[in-house]
């Protein structure tokens, strides 16, 4: 019999409680913990979000969007390439994990989550945005989260078990912090961090959620991200429609990810080393963006603007294509960021190519619109393989209950597909790479081989 000074992580979480510490003395811990969790994911991503606008504003614009487009040509080059070099260096005093390591350390209870080395990888992620990098937030605020709550976890002194539920409380606090989405990132959670419903995670991560929710939505604002709109299911040939498009976002979001794939493999393979891997990334952004300013930042400007109709069917299909290659550059050279809200730009533009076409050759009633935003769920589900949070995200950020079934079922058809073209998705890939296998049982549970 093993001494307990050699026990697993894994056995030591499973361990009943020290009975020298009373329960109630316990939940007191988890409920501070989970309270200064909330709070810090919510004042990290306001100030982010806060410090990004005061740059654009400061080169003369509102958003990236507008402020890359006031910009003259030579400098829509150097802004990126300059702001690639600089992320690069700060990224190598980073961690070089990302979502991974959340969940290898809410799973498998083995990583350490250290908040200096994600405020440094944050810190490169900023810069990297406000230079118009085609990187997404989400990643450094989900991160944010997770050390955060390992930090508070080690200063109230808690139990393995708690720790790695309070981490997986701060990982949605940072996610529903990012999207205004707190029924979503419960689910980005239970789907994707930790793979089944645990009732002691799940508590704690519901409050966290509600808490920074409410927090961000007090300085922000409270409506939709993406504007609340009204789009209607008028009969069954739509719906098979919107079943096709969750095929067509399956292939689309697995070529997107083999992509990203092939560009880590190219950067890899030159005589460049960083930072100016993450310099060259950002000046390919910059030479698209002479001519198509709308690659730059995480796609949320342009998306707000394919939803409303106001781009054309030509800019829109070459929009997609460009922005999948921005996305590349940036991400596979090095730039630390996310790939989740480019994703969702990626998918609103296949979705409205789609009923376009849809309406144009089948005479299928519907708007295109609605095809847009089931595509950016659908695109999603197929990158991250978790199909009710990205039904239940796109659901929040538009307000429109008529479109749930919709939602469900292309979200569902396209991460069949996307599983069965390739096993891992997104975050489980980055796992992988670092020699941690990571598989889903049939009873649902989530361990790393």
């Amino acid at each position: 019999m093993r001494s307990p000074a050699v026990m697993s992580d894994r056995e030591k979480s499973d361990r009943p409680p020290d009975p020298g510490r009373k329960p109630s003395e316990q939940a007191t811990r988890v409920a501070v913990a989970v309270t200064l969790v909330a709070i810090g994911s919510a004042a990290f991503a306001v100030a982010f979000r806060a410090s990004l606008s005061f740059i654009y504003r400061m080169l003369g614009g509102h958003d990236v969007l507008d402020a890359f487009m006031r910009l003259p040509p030579y400098m829509r080059v150097l802004v990126p390439a300059v702001g690639g070099l600089l992320a690069g260096i700060v990224s190598r005093v980073a961690t070089k994990g990302g979502v991974g390591d959340v969940m290898e350390a809410v799973v498998l209870g083995k990583t350490q989550l250290s908040l200096g080395r994600t405020a440094w990888k944050a810190l490169g992620s900023w810069v990297a945005i406000a230079s118009g990098g085609s990187v997404g937030r989400e990643g450094p605020l989900i991160q944010f989260g997770g050390a955060l709550g390992s930090m508070v976890a080690r200063f109230t002194s808690l139990s393995n078990r708690s720790t790695r539920a309070i981490i997986a409380a701060g990982t949605a606090a940072g996610f529903t912090a990012a999207y205004n989405t707190p029924l979503a990132a419960v689910l980005f959670v239970l789907e994707i961090v930790t793979g089944v419903v645990v009732l002691e995670a799940l508590l704690p991560v519901m409050v966290a959620t509600a808490i920074a929710t409410a927090l961000t939505r007090y300085f922000v604002g409270g409506g939709p991200i993406y504007g609340a709109r009204a789009f209607t299911i008028a009969s069954s040939p739509e719906l098979l429609a919107h079943a096709l498009l969750g095929v067509v976002a399956a292939f689309v979001g697995q070529g997107f990810m083999r992509l990203l794939s092939a560009g880590e493999r190219l950067f890899a393979r030159g005589y460049l080393q960083q930072p100016f891997r993450a310099a060259l990334g950002g000046a390919l952004v910059g030479l698209l963006a002479i001519k198509l300013p709308q690659v730059t930042g995480n796609g949320y400007e342009p998306l707000n603007e394919l939803l409303d109709g106001r781009y054309s069917l030509g800019l829109v299909a070459v929009l997609l294509v460009a922005k999948a290659f921005a996305t590349t550059a940036s991400v596979s050279s090095g730039s630390p960021g996310g790939v989740f809200t480019p994703s969702l730009f990626l998918g609103g533009a296949v979705g409205l190519l789609f009923g376009h076409a849809v309406n144009a050759v089948g005479h299928v009633p519907g708007s295109p619109g609605s095809f847009a935003l089931v595509g950016m769920a659908a695109a999603v589900a197929a990158t991250t393989h978790a199909p009710m949070m990205a039904a239940v995200f796109v659901f929040e950020i538009s307000a429109d209950y008529a479109i749930v079934l919709p939602l469900v079922l292309a979200t569902a058809i396209a991460t069949m597909i996307s599983r069965r073209l390739r096993p891992d998705s997104l975050y489980t890939a980055e796992l992988r790479h670092k020699g941690v296998g990571w598989k889903i049982t049939y009873e649902g549970r989530r361990f790393g081989e």
